[in-house]
């Protein structure tokens, strides 16, 4: 099955509340290494390992906070499927229920009900 199929597995098995993700991916031919770096580094900021089995660590934010986009994710792995860079991913860590924090001291009304419309998910 191809990277962004089963990423796509991992998004639908998660609860909606999920915040953050952190994902471990592993390509099949070494000798790809740096062609894969330019589709995943740029794309979703995969962060290399060094002498590790794993080769890229990539964090994923749901709706909120400083890690990739599921979307830019599914992208990266896509391009690898395109490429016919083949390999794995594995979950390592999932983070459910945290709530964002913003300060909305000073802000009128309206930014108040805007931004609870675009957070009711």
């Amino acid at each position: 099955m191809s990277l962004a199929k089963n990423f796509e597995r991992v998004l639908d098995s998660l609860p909606d509340d999920w915040t953050d993700l952190t994902v471990d991916l592993r390509i099949a031919d070494e000798d790809r290494y740096v062609e894969a770096a330019t589709y995943v580094t740029p794309t979703c900021n995969a962060q290399p390992y060094s002498r590790s089995e794993w080769h890229w660590h990539i964090l994923v934010a749901h709706r909120f906070g400083h890690a990739a986009a599921p979307t830019a994710v599914l992208t990266a792995l896509g391009l690898l499927d395109q490429a016919g860079i083949t390999g794995e991913i594995i979950v390592r860590d999932v983070r459910v229920g945290r709530a964002e924090v913003t300060n909305m001291w000073g802000r009128g009304e309206t930014a108040r009900q805007e931004f609870r419309r675009l957070r009711a998910h």
